[in-house]
């Protein structure tokens, strides 16, 4: 593997992951909070950065074609599993972030079971705007779990406020991240399908029709 700038932003987005929760264990809220959507928000920067670069640069590799995908799927797993936590477990957050993990895991063992064929899976514009819509929900829904820890003194539940008049800051980033995270696992589960529906070829039993 050669250690170029797109290779290595790739490496920082992988470390960066684990580096939201860490956040959570070494510093009080809301400054976690702060520090998570920092990281969180530079990292889904390089997520575009690093394949712009490669592609300008004409340094794309097999070790970034593999690590990127990785990367982006950690960063969305750990941070919807903390801010789950984080919102008094909400069902209206639960359930988007059921539907986006139970895709991400399932689209991983899809690919590993294909093998060389996963390469006939390309990856569609749908799925680059629903990486896109997760990172998205997911920073604006830290921005609410801080901005309302300053505003109550406690975690929220996400998508919790009061009625649209007079909503707070907090109020307005946490239904507004709701809504985006919903919008996230809509476009996440139509993609899903589509990967499923394209690798049925590939998952016939031989002499079967």
């Amino acid at each position: 593997m050669t250690w170029t700038l797109p290779n290595t932003l790739t490496v920082l987005r992988l470390l960066a992951a684990p580096g939201v929760a860490v956040m959570f264990l070494y510093f009080h809220r809301p400054w976690a909070d702060w520090l998570a959507l920092a990281l969180f928000v530079g990292a889904a920067i390089t997520d575009y950065f690093d394949g712009y670069l490669a592609r300008l640069w004409k340094q794309e590799s097999k070790f970034g074609a593999m690590l990127d995908p990785i990367a982006d799927k950690a960063m969305v797993v750990i941070a919807i599993m903390v801010l789950t936590g984080y919102s008094g477990m909400n069902p209206w957050l639960i359930l988007p972030a059921t539907v986006i993990l139970f895709r991400e895991v399932f689209v991983s063992g899809l690919r590993e079971y294909l093998g060389a064929e996963k390469g006939k899976l390309k990856v569609t514009k749908l799925a680059k705007w629903k990486t896109t819509a997760q990172m998205v929900a997911i920073a604006t829904l830290f921005l609410g779990t801080g901005l309302d820890f300053l505003e109550k003194g406690r975690a929220p539940r996400a998508g919790e406020g009061d009625l649209p008049t007079g909503l707070s800051p907090a109020d307005m980033a946490n239904h507004v991240g709701l809504g985006l995270i919903w919008i996230a696992a809509i476009l996440t589960a139509i993609t899903g399908w589509d990967y499923f529906r394209k690798a049925l070829p590939f998952l016939r039993d031989p002499g079967r029709d």
